[in-house]
């Protein structure tokens, strides 16, 4: 099975196994993961994507260094604002929201991905009371689309790194997260690839 692991960033992939693979790291945000994710998939065929990184949970149950499999992804910030707060666009057939097979035994949670991460009190309270997501990352929902589109099978794996609050990096646990992250992927890997 070819596999293609997509990431934002060298810092989250820490793992030989996983470096033996093919990997693309797009940079941060959506607009550059769907450009090389596209550019990636035109040049080469793959048999599944797998999306690893790390995320922000909204949720209290999910801790620090949780890993996770991401089964709905939405764009939270596509739509409109009007005197009375934000909207999506929902007569214009735009799609925003994606919806994943599950394919591991990780616990499922449905994520957000948005250009700027949320660390103010009220933007957390809106986008909470709107979309209710366990999580939040900069690239998922554009992998989503972008292996929709391609019709390739897809995997998104995130490890939790810090709550969703007030900005408060002293809170942070980036180590943590990318060492259970790549823990996670290598089983996924094994398990679903069947490679040893």
């Amino acid at each position: 099975m070819n596999v293609l692991i997509v990431t934002a960033t060298h810092l989250e992939i820490t793992s030989k196994k996983i470096e033996k693979k093919s990997i693309l790291v797009t940079g941060l945000g959506m607009v550059n993961t769907a450009i090389n994710l596209c550019r990636e998939l035109m040049e080469n065929d793959y048999d599944l994507v797998i999306n690893m990184g790390i995320a922000g949970s909204f949720s209290e149950e999910l801790k620090n260094g949780d890993v996770v499999e991401v089964v709905e992804d939405s764009f939270s910030e596509i739509g409109f604002e009007d005197s009375i707060g934000f909207s999506p666009f929902v007569d214009l057939n735009v799609k925003t929201r994606h919806v994943n097979n599950p394919k591991t035994n990780l616990r499922k949670v449905t994520a957000i991905t948005v250009n700027t991460v949320h660390g103010n009190k009220e933007s957390i309270q809106q986008v909470t009371r709107r979309l209710n997501p366990d999580i939040e990352s900069m690239e998922g929902a554009a992998v989503f689309r972008v292996c929709q589109d391609f019709q390739i099978p897809c995997i998104q794996i995130r490890s939790i790194s810090n709550k969703v609050e007030i900005r408060n990096k002293d809170n942070w646990n980036m180590d943590l997260a990318i060492k259970r992250l790549n823990i996670e992927v290598e089983k996924v890997i094994d398990d679903l690839c069947d490679l040893n």
